[in-house]
């Protein structure tokens, strides 16, 4: 199983101003965490597609005249669950409502204490729980498994399936604690978070996750049910019980 606990978290932080990025930069080095900058959404999305997923996002909200920060999360949620901070000067109540109910974290207002932005993040972490896998595209999961999430693609033995925006984030959010159920509860707040979803529509992409999944003549299910309580990632080599 490839996992990738003792690399230091990546942190990706987006802004159009290079010298807060230049001040993020430093601030995150030397809290020990391993940041990758974009000074622009675009740019981004380019070192998402190239770089592979960071652990966590710090992303500015007004950056012209391209893609905003709410514009780079609805990229980041298409096909992930990674957490963000929103690191800006807008201090509209109805802008950091938004913020927190659809997209982010934490928001963090400039100019910002460098020290409250570390033990932010680190918070956001702890609560979330980081993505234990190499962030490589594709991620290898084992000798049977590898997901392209940018792409939304899973190579499972010697064939490919494409995922639903749906359900590469309830695939992401599964991998985040590999081995462990996550409640169904869980499940539907942190995929529906604006929405009173019910547990048969988790079910249901659930099912169509757990097909694409599907190894062999589906001896090694990755998903596992745990009936009354939730489900688990759970990773497998190939010939393994």
């Amino acid at each position: 199983m490839a996992e990738d606990t003792d690399t230091p978290p990546a942190v990706l932080a987006v802004d159009d101003s290079m010298e807060a990025l230049q001040i993020v930069r430093h601030t995150l080095e030397e809290a020990g965490f391993v940041p990758v900058t974009a000074s622009s959404g675009e740019e981004a999305v380019d070192e998402v597609a190239e770089k592979g997923l960071p652990h966590l996002a710090v992303v500015d909200l007004k950056m012209p005249p391209g893609m905003d920060g709410f514009e780079f999360c609805d990229y980041l949620y298409q096909f992930s669950d990674v957490p963000v901070v929103m690191l800006t000067g807008v201090d509209e109540s109805e802008t950091v409502v938004q913020a927190l109910q659809q997209y982010a974290e934490d928001y963090v207002l400039k100019p910002f204490n460098p020290d409250e932005l570390v033990a932010r993040v680190r918070r956001v972490l702890a609560r979330v729980g980081r993505f234990p896998y190499r962030m490589s595209v594709p991620i290898v999961v084992d000798d049977c498994l590898r997901i392209d999430f940018p792409s939304r693609e899973v190579m499972v033995e010697d064939r490919t399936a494409s995922l639903t925006p749906t359900e590469a984030r309830l695939l992401y959010i599964l991998m985040r604690t590999p081995g462990k159920t996550v409640t169904s509860d869980f499940l539907l707040r942190r995929m529906w978070p604006m929405e009173h979803a019910y547990e048969d529509r988790l079910h249901v992409y659930i099912h169509r996750l757990r097909s694409k999944l599907q190894v062999g003549r589906g001896e090694h299910p990755y998903v596992v049910s745990e009936r009354g309580v939730g489900y688990r990632f759970q990773p497998l080599r190939c010939g393994s019980n």
